[in-house]
């Protein structure tokens, strides 16, 4: 009943916050997602991402409840069509698939074909709200060699500094990838293959993939589906950021600008 009481605390600060962001926040390489607060920097979105998967396990947690589930979905669409608004094309994205995984996990009823049509209107709202940057970044996608100099600057970097580091790396700060614009950030699983090598880069990802995999069969006997969904959906952030991350970096999909879990 505490977890439950939280709830609507958690969503007005995630909205209020969202909203901060959107008219107070100055715009970074096209997206208005970082607040400066005396002179201390965050993203919004990033505590957002916690009370998200609280509001979605909370509402979800009656499963038979469909005023809570609408207004979950409610919530859902807001936090999407605010990033979207941002320019934060890679948050609204993760925002949107973790969306689909908590939907996923809720059973039966008219509420379920609810949730798919606000699924497909909020990926409409997706696609419509892409920024010229962004626009940018999947015109690019697939083509970066192309323009060695310009939109492909990035990746062509991080595609060379990946294989320069072979299996077992240059050797801690031995690269020169880092010297590239975002490359501790955007490009973080080629700073790892450059400088630990591609063994070291490939464990990076396993951590996550394990902990997926831990997750989804400790789900099967979780005794409560308010940890059950609440766990789903954190593994389920974490996962789609790596893929995000990962294969932005090697051009196996656009590069949104996502970092690396943790």
């Amino acid at each position: 009943s505490h977890v439950k009481a939280l709830r609507w605390p958690a969503a007005i600060i995630s909205l209020a916050l969202l909203a901060l962001n959107l008219f107070a926040a100055s715009e970074v390489f096209g997206a208005k997602n970082w607040l400066t607060i005396a002179g201390f920097s965050l993203q919004p979105s990033e505590l957002i991402k916690v009370a998200f998967i609280y509001v979605g396990a909370t509402s979800l947690n009656r499963m038979f409840r469909s005023k809570s589930i609408l207004l979950f979905i409610a919530f859902s669409a807001i936090c999407v069509g605010g990033l979207a608004l941002m320019g934060d094309f890679g948050a609204a994205l993760i925002f949107f698939a973790t969306f689909l995984v908590i939907a996923f996990m809720r059973s039966g009823s008219i509420a379920t074909v609810l949730l798919a049509v606000t699924s497909a209107a909020m990926a409409g709202t997706l696609v419509l709200s892409i920024k010229p940057h962004v626009a940018q970044r999947f015109a690019t996608w697939g083509h970066v060699w192309e323009d060695v100099s310009g939109a492909g600057y990035q990746q062509t970097r991080a595609l060379s500094a990946a294989a320069s580091g072979g299996l077992f790396g240059l050797g801690a700060g031995n690269g020169w990838l880092k010297y590239v614009f975002a490359a501790d950030t955007d490009l973080v699983f080629a700073f790892l293959c450059e400088e630990w090598g591609l063994i070291i880069g490939l464990c990076a990802v396993a951590v996550i993939v394990i902990l997926a995999v831990f997750t989804v069969r400790s789900a099967k006997v979780g005794r409560s589906s308010f940890y059950t969904i609440a766990a789903c959906a954190a593994v389920a952030i974490l996962t789609i950021q790596t893929i995000l991350n990962v294969f932005g970096t090697m051009d196996l999909l656009p590069l949104t600008g996502v970092t690396f879990p943790f």
